[in-house]
């Protein structure tokens, strides 16, 4: 019994020591980045993360290079460890963070800086994902958090299963967009070929340059407003579905 209350004891002093570190722990914004340079050579490039998020930016011209900057900061008790995962192989960069332990409390984010003129596929299992100022495809999918992008200008696909989709100062041609449980809103600069929207649990908004649109807007249980000039021969088409929520399509200001 002695040997069975000292473990007990031994458990319990270490679950305390983990909660007051959890009280007074750095964040990753906090912490000092680690910065690593991977070669590349090709055409397209796939981004596989889990647990962080992650950041996508246009590196300086004439790169070729695949630059990643990694902020941790983190802390595992009681039989814990931490696996930090960072590669590029087969044009599949690899950014994965994994903490185990019966308590443990892990906070990352990658900012990644990739070659100008490369379609890019990034896949989220746990983050938040932002892109900002890339010209070329582009897809982002987060399993479980929002997804940010700004001044963009090749096609988009964005799916989020769970998470705010925001996406504005957009120049694609080709937009589609879908979140599972989470709000859509769309801002273009520029008259696109075919925009997609749609949400299973949140509102929509999208906002367009003055043209006329072939405009398809319905929602199951809210109101839909459509404040574009409508024409039903448009090679310009808008798709927006929303199973619950307002369904709002305006001409940007």
């Amino acid at each position: 019994m002695a040997v069975r209350n000292r473990r007990f004891l031994a458990v319990a002093g270490a679950l305390l020591v983990a909660l007051a570190a959890a009280g007074c722990a750095d964040s990753a914004e906090d912490s000092a980045p680690d910065r690593r340079t991977f070669a590349f050579e090709g055409k397209d490039l796939k981004i596989e993360s889990g647990n962080s998020d992650i950041e996508i930016v246009p590196a300086a011209a004439g790169t070729k290079d695949v630059k990643v900057t990694r902020w941790f900061s983190g802390w595992t008790a009681v039989m814990g460890d931490i696996e930090k995962k960072w590669s590029l192989k087969g044009g599949v960069l690899t950014l994965k963070v994994e903490c185990h332990g019966l308590i443990q409390n892990c906070d990352s984010r990658y900012r990644v800086e990739v070659p100008r003129g490369i379609a890019l596929a990034v896949s989220d299992d746990n983050g938040a994902v932002s892109a900002s100022g890339l010209e070329s495809a582009l897809s982002l999918r987060s399993n479980n958090g929002s997804i940010k992008v700004r001044k963009c200008r090749g096609p988009l696909e964005l799916h989020s299963d769970n998470g705010r989709i925001d996406a504005a100062g957009l120049g694609s041609r080709s937009v589609s967009a879908h979140s599972n449980n989470g709000e859509v809103r769309l801002a273009l600069r520029q008259v696109p070929d075919r925009v997609k929207a749609v949400s299973d649990n949140g509102r929509i908004l999208v906002e367009l340059p003055r043209a006329t649109y072939r405009v398809a807007a319905e929602s199951s249980n809210g109101k839909v407003s459509v404040d574009v000039p409508r024409d039903s021969g448009s090679s310009h088409t808008l798709t927006a579905r929303s199973n619950n929520g307002d369904v709002s399509i305006r001409t940007a200001n």
